[in-house]
């Protein structure tokens, strides 16, 4: 069977290695598989990864949470710019979409009150969930920026598993805050219709609405991974056309080398606007279901 040009750059560099060993597209296993209680684990690159998003994250904001609890401004660009990330979740994100109608009221009330405004405004308490979700994520798609490395969000697993966080928080906030039932009752539809119309459709939409819930989280997990992924395979197979004229004249290599790795530069600061651009639609889509769940009468 006849191969193709494709086929011939495939076998060259050895089963398409440049994306998995180069630009980390894909999860690689690293140490044996272990068998711990019948539970089968491996530690593989994305798990590494998510550990050094992590670790970041704690190098860089328990030193920025620290002076706050001692009523220490940071000062410098460094610290002002991590602290505006922090801020901008909180009164951009969390407070508009958590605070049930009451953040106008809040604000007005809050002017020479400064001290006792954080402690009022009932989004608050959901900001620390917020700004880990945020952090966590931006930190994985970042990681994606350095050569070697990789975005762990780049895998439908590791969003999967931000959106079955989501999917918990949901509905678990609703839960806390009226009840089981209550928030079971809530999703039951107010609608006056002939009885025995409402015995089959009531039931109907309030599985629609359940399962709406499903779809959303299931939106969540795709979007963040087909954006991250689709960036980074764009510019490896940009980077890619090298390797494919590897074999060409000296003037056709050059040429596909310079137009190749100027546009993977372009592309690069495209795809650092999108890393921080994800991150905070996860997080505001976030919020927005779990003020859906909270308060249903808006």
């Amino acid at each position: 069977m006849a191969h193709g040009p494709v086929d011939h750059v495939k076998d060259e560099v050895g089963q398409w290695t440049i994306f998995t060993e180069i630009f980390g597209g894909f999860n690689l296993p690293l140490g044996p598989e272990l068998n711990i209680f019948g539970f089968h684990f491996q530690l593989s690159k994305f798990m590494l990864l998510e550990l050094i998003a992590a670790g970041l994250i704690i190098a860089i904001f328990v030193p920025i949470a620290r002076k706050a609890a001692r009523s220490t401004v940071p000062q410098g660009p460094w610290w002002n710019a991590f602290e505006s990330l922090l801020t901008f979740i909180r009164d951009e994100v969390a407070r508009p979409n958590l605070s049930g109608g009451d953040q106008a009221h809040d604000d007005h009330e809050g002017h020479g009150h400064e001290h006792h405004h954080h402690e009022r405004n009932p989004a608050d308490k959901y900001v620390p969930f917020l700004w880990t979700l945020f952090l966590f994520v931006l930190f994985c798609n970042l990681l994606g920026m350095i050569p070697l490395m990789g975005s762990p969000t780049a895998s439908i697993w590791v969003t999967g598993a931000l959106a079955v966080c989501s999917f918990v928080m949901m509905h678990g906030v609703a839960i806390a805050k009226m009840g089981f039932f209550n928030y079971l009752k809530s999703l039951w539809p107010a609608i006056e219709v002939p009885l025995v119309i409402g015995v089959f459709l009531k039931p109907a939409i309030f599985a629609i609405e359940l399962f709406g819930t499903v779809i959303k989280s299931g939106v969540l997990a795709v979007r963040l991974f087909a954006n991250m992924f689709a960036g980074h395979m764009v510019l490896a197979t940009i980077l890619f056309f090298i390797v494919a004229c590897a074999n060409e004249g000296v003037a056709l290599r050059a040429g596909v080398t310079f137009a190749s790795v100027l546009g993977v530069a372009v592309l690069s600061m495209l795809e650092l606007f999108v890393a921080f651009l994800q991150a905070y639609i996860f997080t505001f889509l976030t919020a927005l279901f779990m003020g859906m769940a909270l308060y249903p009468q808006h």
